[in-house]
């Protein structure tokens, strides 16, 4: 496979998803062949899964339950979409993966990082992403941005108290740091322009002749 997969991921609000907008309005001008997708999600049946994860109504779902879910979402997405398109040679642009669940699951559900990644290590074959963009934001301004321009999209895990958030936040931290050589940290507090500039800069870096 000589496609490249980049992977997006952040706290709640961190505005990930504007910033994969900007990026492809770019790769359009430029006529790339590239795949946006997301997790979980991405085709019919982790769709369908991503529905059950994110319904607000079933606050009774079992916290090793929702990891498996993912994980379950995630071999399916990587099946049927990722693969094909790397195999196809595209620039495969995914919004969360297996970071988001040693951070969600692992720290805020607190069923530990380690387990959660083996978990997923199984589910995905090992499959790592050639780089990925982290937006960083403290979790009480993401929050209060999501309770001003989402409030038709709120989620069950938008609901979850600071606590749960400030602990995915603190792991997304620790994989950063631990990661250094894949994760790009990037300032999400700034206004969304500044933010769409430091990410492209970065991806010229780490692709050269992507906008050429």
């Amino acid at each position: 496979m000589s496609g490249k997969f980049v992977t997006f991921e952040g706290p709640e609000g961190s505005g990930k998803t504007s910033v994969l907008k900007g990026i492809v309005s770019l790769l359009r001008k430029y006529n790339k062949e590239y795949l946006l997708t997301r997790e979980p999600g991405g085709n019919r049946i982790s769709e369908a899964i991503r529905d059950i994860i994110l319904d607000t109504e079933l606050v009774e779902m079992d916290a090793r339950t929702e990891a498996l879910l993912y994980a379950a979402a995630r071999r399916q997405h990587l099946i049927e979409s990722v693969l094909p398109a790397l195999r196809q040679e595209k620039l495969v642009l995914c919004d969360r993966y297996v970071d988001s669940s040693v951070a969600y699951q692992g720290a805020g559900r607190a069923l530990g990082e380690a387990e959660v990644l083996q978990m997923n290590l199984f589910a995905t074959e090992g499959l790592t992403p050639d780089f990925t963009f982290y937006f960083d934001l403290l979790p009480e301004i993401g929050l209060n941005r999501i309770k001003e321009h989402r409030q038709n999209e709120i989620n069950r895990l938008d609901k979850e108290s600071l606590d749960f958030h400030n602990k995915v936040h603190a792991a997304y931290l620790k994989l950063a740091q631990d990661n250094p050589e894949r994760i790009i940290v990037i300032d999400a507090s700034l206004p969304l322009e500044e933010v769409i500039e430091l990410t492209v800069n970065q991806m010229k870096i780490k692709l050269p002749d992507l906008f050429k």
